[in-house]
């Protein structure tokens, strides 16, 4: 539709659908043509145009091209809600492929390959078979696409009907186009098969390069990408592909660079010779930095897949890096991926260009960015040692600018070098220790306190720092805490003197009493038990050498990395996923039992009679478990096969070792499945899982119960499946009334004497960290101690651990 057209997208006529009828069953060619463009407008702006399907496809009989373009585009979009009246249109469809006209011939096959129902496709076949093999090349190029989408919808009809065998054979054509179109549609159907369709041979790699030099922008990208799949014979070989390919590098199109640097790099693994390898990390660096001058989006992708390149082949732009330094104008994501490679490729003869860079953007206003320009800094530290010390130097005089998130920024990329180079540059703290106050970040602040706890020995006032953060440990987050903790232990045990030991006992009494956190109580309990029972072994554990941290600017494992440069210029590479993580081609296979397992699935319950039993004894633990003989399909059916047990406990997950049937499953091996955890239960628990012992199915089921009343009338029931199984027996459970399991260990702050029911009844005096030996009362009755009765009272119930 041409530009003056966009009247037919206003109107306010009523009854506008009976108009447009009218006007398409008109004996004037113009006014159809003109009701035609009002129903394409319509249905461009969402309305509902369906119920002129019929007097549209009668207007296809028609000589006028643009026309006929108009109703196949309302074919297209309607075909699936009104299949039985799209087979009307077959015969237009049938007669169009066969029309002088090239263009009515590939529009035809085309179109029916656009239109998705079943009922059509039958009719496609003889069609595509003559356009496949048709003089005229904009036919046969359109006719191998249409291979693609039918297979799409019938896979087993394109193979039946020799459709991949005409494919191939069209990598032989003599047009470029045909072959690169062809070779896109291969390469389909290979991503949505499971077995090798589109296999590359030296004698189809001969056809394929030799189109390579004609095709379009695009066909070039088709035919480079499947190339990328072949992997060369011998060095020779690989060489030859080399060369070949290396012209598209000077292409204007940044897919077809990208391609073929995707095919280089591949190759340049079986290539022996350093001097090729060299000369072709000189080729490849030109145009790579050639697509940063193009517009920001672009550069981002270009960035993305150049940060997978360098990661492999860093001397293909170790002598370019003045590409990679941010402009004032970039947009912040394209100064992020340039500052990743920088690091990269940074070493120790451009590192003062670097540095002076990274310094430059630690004073920009985009905080984000400079927090970043911040944390290069430490990261170039880490990966040089020999700039390590200049790299320091930039950072305290970042520090004195006084900037609070550049010095919170620099404190905990100092903490990661300090991990780096143990005793080499303490000579910094004092300057460190000046910012205290203005620390008021999680990561700063922890990193700050490792610091003065790893060097509290060296540091004259180290118990007064850690002070100054233990006024607010309380309302500290989780990570200021656990630092807290540990700089504490370290300080008690490098200086035992009376300020760090009523620190510690201060410290230990918040994260053991005040706390919610379990990583932080159970740290704390850790530490209490060593300082009490072996003071060596704590410094042992506490003070032991830490494994010095590495370079992590190639943070990509290399089998991920040799996965991602083989989808250069791909989604894939500007996500750095490998493409299953994302892309999702699998396709289920259609069953044979379909129809009769839809059948079975909607057929509801199944109940069996089961109910409590009245008379049950009281038990006196927390869970009780039960197993329910399962029934199996009625007698009548015909006996299984003899492996057929197997099969069943493999698709039912059922464990198929024989236990005695008078045995509980729970005490037979490992724990059940949960199916229904307590918190989703109000407080009671279920797990269960399908065995088989002795021939026979057992359903095993345990119940714990964590509520303060008595369950019982336990029922089954089975939902009707595929297997035919059914209860068969009632469900015999016992009473389960004990609020608590009798054999948990309740300890209150780390104190272990138990009553019987598992709970604390007494602190020892001797020290906050020194507990009494465990002493287990587990016979007798469930009597609870003081304790657990008071808790039980608040409704707490005993505190378990």
């Amino acid at each position: 539709m041409s530009g003056h057209d966009s009247k037919y997208f206003s109107t306010t006529k009523k009854g506008e659908i009976p108009e447009l009828k009218e006007e398409l069953n008109s004996q004037y060619k113009d006014k159809r043509k003109d009701a035609v463009k009002k129903v394409i407008a319509a249905m461009t702006v969402g309305k509902d145009v369906s119920s002129l399907f019929t007097d549209v496809v009668n207007c296809m009989q028609t000589e006028n091209l643009e026309l006929k373009k108009l109703v196949y585009l309302y074919l297209i979009n309607y075909a699936k809600s009104q299949p039985d009246l799209a087979i009307l249109a077959v015969n237009t469809f049938v007669k169009d492929s066969q029309d002088p006209n090239p263009l009515i011939r590939a529009l035809a096959v085309r179109t029916m390959g656009c239109i998705r129902v079943d009922k059509i496709t039958e009719y496609l076949c003889d069609p595509l078979q003559r356009c496949l093999k048709d003089d005229d090349p904009y036919v046969r190029k359109t006719a191998a696409i249409c291979v693609a989408k039918l297979y799409d919808i019938n896979a087993e009809l394109v193979e039946d009907r020799g459709f991949l065998e005409a494919l191939k054979d069209l990598i032989s054509d003599n047009n470029p186009m045909v072959v690169a179109n062809a070779v896109a549609a291969l390469a389909e159907i290979q991503d949505s098969s499971v077995r090798p369709i589109f296999e590359i041979t030296s004698h189809t790699l001969s056809k394929l390069l030799t189109a390579l030099n004609e095709c379009t922008e695009w066909g070039q990208v088709f035919i480079l990408d499947s190339l990328s799949r072949y992997k060369a014979a011998d060095a020779r070989e690989a060489e030859n592909i080399v060369e070949r390919v290396t012209p598209r590098l000077q292409h204007a199109n940044c897919a077809v660079v990208l391609s073929a640097v995707k095919i280089i790099l591949l190759q340049m693994e079986l290539i022996t010779s350093t001097d090729v390898v060299r000369n072709l990390c000189k080729k490849m660096a030109p145009p790579l930095v050639t697509l940063l001058s193009a517009e920001p989006e672009i550069q981002y992708v270009a960035l993305r897949n150049i940060n997978l390149i360098v990661q492999k082949r860093p001397t293909i732009l170790a002598h370019e890096i003045k590409v990679f330094f941010c402009k004032y104008n970039d947009p912040i994501y394209v100064k992020m991926e340039k500052l990743e490679i920088m690091i990269k490729l940074a070493s120790d003869r451009n590192i003062d260009q670097v540095l002076l860079e990274f310094k430059e953007y630690a004073t920009e206003v985009d905080v984000d960015f400079v927090r970043k320009a911040v944390r290069a800094i430490g990261r170039c530290a880490i990966k040089l040692e020999r700039a390590a010390e200049r790299c320091i130097s930039v950072l305290l005089e970042l520090i004195k600018i006084k900037v609070n998130y550049v010095v919170q920024e620099a404190i905990i990329v100092i903490k990661d070098i300090f991990r780096r180079y143990p005793n080499t540059y303490e000579s910094i703290i004092a300057t460190l220790c000046e910012s205290l106050d203005t620390l008021d970040e999680p990561e700063a602040k922890a990193s700050m306190i490792w610091i003065i706890g790893e060097y509290a020995e060296r540091i004259d006032n180290a118990d007064e720092l850690l002070e100054s953060f233990l006024e607010t440990f309380p309302e500290e987050p989780a990570l200021v805490q656990l630092q807290l903790l540990t700089a504490t232990v370290k300080l008690f045990l490098k200086k035992p003197t009376e300020g760090p030991q009523q620190m510690i006992q201060a410290v230990l009494n918040n994260a053991t009493v005040e706390t919610d956190n379990p990583d932080l109580r159970d740290r704390a309990y850790i530490y209490w038990r060593l300082l009490s029972t072996d003071p060596e072994a704590a410094k042992d554990v506490v003070l032991a050498e830490k494994p010095v941290i590495s370079d992590d600017s190639n943070q990509l494992d290399s089998s991920l990395l040799d996965e991602l440069l083989a989808n250069i210029s791909t989604l894939s590479s500007v996500y750095h996923k490998p493409p299953e993580s994302f892309v999702s081609r699998v396709k289920a296979a259609p069953r044979a039992d379909d129809e009769e397992f839809a059948d079975t699935a909607e057929t509801g319950y199944s109940e069996s009679p089961s109910q409590g039993v009245d008379g049950a004894s009281p038990s006196s633990s927390v869970g009780t478990s039960s197993n329910v003989p399962v029934k199996q399909p009625a007698a009548g059916s015909p006996p299984a096969p003899a492996a057929m047990p197997d099969l069943l406990g493999d698709l039912m997950g059922m464990d198929n070792a024989i236990v005695p049937v008078d045995e509980p499953a729970a005490t037979s091996g490992p724990p059940l499945p949960v199916l229904l955890p307590s918190t989703t239960g109000q407080g009671l628990q279920i797990s269960a899982q399908l065995t088989r012992r002795d021939g026979q199915i057992y359903y095993d089921i345990s119940f714990e119960n964590g509520t303060q009343g008595v369950l019982d009338g336990f029922m089954i029931q089975f939902n009707k499946n595929t297997f035919g199984l059914a209860a068969g027996e009632a469900l015999k459970v016992p009473q389960c009334n004990c609020r608590a399991p009798c054999s948990s260990k309740c300890v209150l702050y780390s104190q272990a004497e138990k009553c019987k029911h598992g709970c604390s009844v007494s602190i020892s005096q001797d020290a906050p960290w020194n507990p009494l030996p465990y002493r287990d009362y587990s016979s007798g009755g469930c009597s609870w101690c003081k304790v657990c009765s008071q808790n039980a009272k608040q409704g707490d119930g005993p505190s378990l651990l």
